[in-house]
Formats: C-alpha cells, sequence, structure tokens
C-alpha cells in the first residue's frame, strides 16, 4: 500500500546504511525459514553489492539479491570449512576494497556462536567500517517453532545457551555440573551427534533421569521435526526417528510444554 511505513523502511534501509559509510554488514539470516529475517536484513541483501554466506542461509534469500551481485559461499559443516576462518576474515576485508558494500550473511544472528565478533575486530583493527544488523537466533526460535518456551513462569525463570562443539569438533568443555537447576532451561547448539555424551555428563552431573529433554531438527523448515522423552530414553528415540542436523537440543521442564508433536 503506498506510503505505508514498513514499505518505506524496507526500500531506504540499505541507502540509510550506507549514508553511515558501513562498507561491510554482518547480517544475521535467522534460523531457517526465509521469512523470519529481519526488514533491515532483507534490505541490506538487496542492496549489497558482494554478499558472503553461510551454509544455513537460505536459498531464497540470495534471490533478492540484485543483479550483478556478487555471491561467495564459506560454508562450515562438521570437519570440512570451504574456507577457514581466518581467510574468511581476510577475503572480507579484500571484498571491502572492491564493492560499496559488502553483506557477510550468517544464520541465526552473527553473535551467537557465529563468530561474528572475529570478523567484526578484524575489519575494525584494518580501519574498515562495519555494523552488524542482528538476526533470530535458533536458541530461541528453534524450540518456539516447535512450541517450546524457553521460559515459562513457573517452570523455567532462566535460560542457557551452550555450543556443544569446540573447535576440533569435540564436546565443548561445559560446566555440567553448573547445570542443576530445575527451574531453569539448558539449550544445545550443533549437538545432536553429541546428543548421547551430553546426556551422560548431565546425568553423571546429578540431573534426573526424568529431566525432560526436546531436540527439535530443522527448525522453523517444512521437515521440522521434534523428538521428546527425558534424559533416560532421548538419545535412543533420537536415533530411532533418524533426526539430522541442524537441530537444537532442550533440556529443562519447558521441554514438556507447549503442542510440539512427539
Amino acid at each position: 500500500m503506498k506510503g505505508d511505513p514498513i514499505l518505506t523502511a524496507h526500500q531506504t534501509i540499505g541507502q540509510i546504511d550506507r549514508s553511515n559509510n558501513a562498507r561491510v554488514l554482518l547480517v544475521g539470516a535467522g534460523p531457517g525459514d526465509p521469512e523470519l529475517i529481519t526488514l533491515k536484513g532483507l534490505a541490506a541483501i538487496r542492496a549489497a553489492d558482494c554478499i558472503v554466506y553461510d551454509r544455513l542461509v537460505s536459498p531464497a534469500l540470495l534471490k533478492s539479491a540484485k543483479p550483478g551481485c556478487e555471491l561467495i559461499f564459506v560454508g562450515k559443516e562438521n570437519h570440512h570449512h570451504t574456507l577457514p576462518q581466518d581467510e574468511i576474515n581476510a577475503l572480507l576485508a579484500r571484498k571491502a576494497g572492491e564493492h560499496t558494500l559488502v553483506v557477510r550473511l550468517k544464520g541465526g544472528d552473527p553473535f551467537v556462536f557465529g563468530r561474528g565478533l572475529e570478523e567484526f575486530l578484524y575489519l575494525h583493527e584494518r580501519n574498515i567500517s562495519c555494523a552488524v544488523i542482528p538476526g533470530v537466533t535458533s536458541a530461541i526460535a528453534g524450540p518456539a517453532a516447535a512450541g517450546i518456551p524457553v521460559t515459562h513462569r513457573g517452570v523455567s525463570r532462566a535460560f542457557h545457551v551452550y555450543t556443544a562443539h569446540d573447535r576440533n569438533d569435540a564436546l565443548a568443555d561445559l560446566d555440567f555440573g553448573s547445570m542443576r537447576d530445575d527451574a531453569a532451561t539448558y539449550v544445545f547448539l550443533m549437538g545432536l551427534s553429541l546428543l548421547p555424551e551430553i546426556v551422560a555428563r548431565l546425568l553423571a552431573a546429578g540431573k534426573a533421569p526424568t529431566t525432560p529433554v526436546a531436540v527439535v531438527s530443522q527448525a522453523t523448515l517444512p521437515d521440522q521435526r521434534c523428538v521428546r522423552g527425558t534424559l533416560a530414553d532421548i538419545a535412543g528415540a533420537v536415533a530411532e526417528a533418524g533426526l539430522v542436523a541442524p537441530a537444537v537440543i532442550v533440556v529443562g521442564a519447558v521441554a514438556d510444554a507447549g503442542s510440539a508433536p512427539r
């Protein structure tokens, strides 16, 4: 509709970012569903001269790029990186010298286990102007898409988010002993292949075997699936269901709430 303030913002945000002299924008693409990107993020994609994007970015978002926009894939999977992180940093700096506006498009939010700050600081140290456009993180959106709140009055008063993998693709050095609060929710990202070990460490730390657990695979996408159980049986249930990455693991009473199918 003519004059609609949302459409007006949609059309001009890219120009605003250019006027602020940001040569690189770290943009959160959201949890998977392309419609969950922010208006500002979409406008940045449309204004970009070059987009450097990750594996979990929806291809539909790239279709919004303008003709002639340079698209560069730098996705990472377990045991295979298209480019190591230091080379991605250098690539961003190089492309910032070749283009007016570079968008670094990252799944979820750039600053939630996305190594966004590393890229930001690398550019800043080289006097390359950089700004961040936050995105919807899968740590919250993944459970929500399956009907699971990370907090709920009288059930969970806090939530904690962890990356399950360390840089060697082993289980991260987490303090499982601090995860015994039954009035809190514990969310693990990038941990599907490590689920049995996560469960074993939680049980060893004193978490009750009856603690509810939910695993949401392909969250927000058409093939989303959710398996629920307890620490006692969730690893077997997930293996039997054949869930695939990416997946979000939710541990705590809220995992037994909501409307997601078992």
